[in-house]
Parts: structure tokens; C-alpha cells; sequence
């Protein structure tokens, strides 16, 4: 496994989360994810952390944490990608390792990830390190 830093996101980073969001199925410009992790960073309850190899962001993982009144406060993963070169390197365990410890810190007694029926392969990378599969549910939206 190459020399990994996990590290929180930075501005500059915006051109590499721009080409990982594409690679993930939600291609971005640089102009709109640098608009996003702006509003991310001011966001009390929201981290974003990249994994960074030979000064190349190679991955990028999303977490936020908030209360319900019908449930204890837990985060949950806003998304995580690792470059396609770099799969199957364990960065994305990494990533979700420093997830899981912001949660922690943010007293989370659990995090949750919702992926879409169709990424079998993310289903078994998060069953592989520990996630289990709780519930089967529809996902609504109205455009505003």
C-alpha cells in the first residue's frame, strides 16, 4: 500500500473532489464543487477528509452528524470515492476510519451509508469492514 495521509479537505483541493465526483457517478466543475466545500466548511456538524498520496488527492470521504427526535445523534456518510488507479489499496478503509473517529468525537454512537442498489461493490467494501444492512427503503425527491 503507497503512503497515505488522511488530512481534513482544503480549497485547493476542489479540482481533484471535481474529477473523483465524476469517476463516482455525479460529475462536477471545479467552479461548483469549490462553491460546495465552502458551504460544507461553514456547516456545524459537517467534515470532509481527502487521502492524499505523493501530494495527489487520490480519495475523498464525507461525513455529517446531526439529532433527530426519533433517534439518538448519529452521523452518517454524505460519500466516499477513491480514484479508480488507486482501488483496492485500502485507502477507502482509511477514509472511513477517520469518518468513524469524527463521529466519535462529535458523540455519534453510530454511523450509517446509504448506496444506491446498483453499487454491489461498495455493498461488500462496507460489509467487509463491519457495516451490516438494516433496511431496504425508497428515496423520494421534489425539485425546489
Amino acid at each position: 500500500m503507497p503512503d497515505i495521509l488522511i488530512r481534513p479537505v482544503v480549497p485547493t483541493d476542489a479540482v481533484a473532489i471535481a474529477d473523483l465526483c465524476g469517476q463516482l457517478g455525479y460529475p462536477a466543475t471545479t467552479a461548483e464543487v469549490t462553491h460546495r466545500l465552502r458551504q460544507i466548511q461553514t456547516w456545524q456538524g459537517h467534515a470532509m477528509f481527502v487521502a492524499e498520496n505523493d501530494g495527489r488527492v487520490v480519495g475523498w470521504v464525507h461525513v455529517h452528524a446531526y439529532p433527530l427526535p426519533e433517534m439518538d445523534w448519529h452521523a452518517e456518510l454524505g460519500g466516499l470515492v477513491v480514484d479508480k488507479a488507486y482501488r483496492g489499496r485500502s485507502i477507502g478503509k482509511l477514509l472511513m476510519v477517520r469518518a468513524e473517529d469524527w463521529a466519535r468525537e462529535q458523540d455519534c454512537g453510530e454511523i450509517r451509508v446509504r448506496s444506491n442498489v446498483i453499487r454491489e461493490h461498495a455493498h461488500n467494501f462496507y460489509q467487509k469492514i463491519g457495516y451490516e444492512n438494516t433496511k431496504t427503503q425508497f428515496t423520494f425527491r421534489k425539485h425546489l
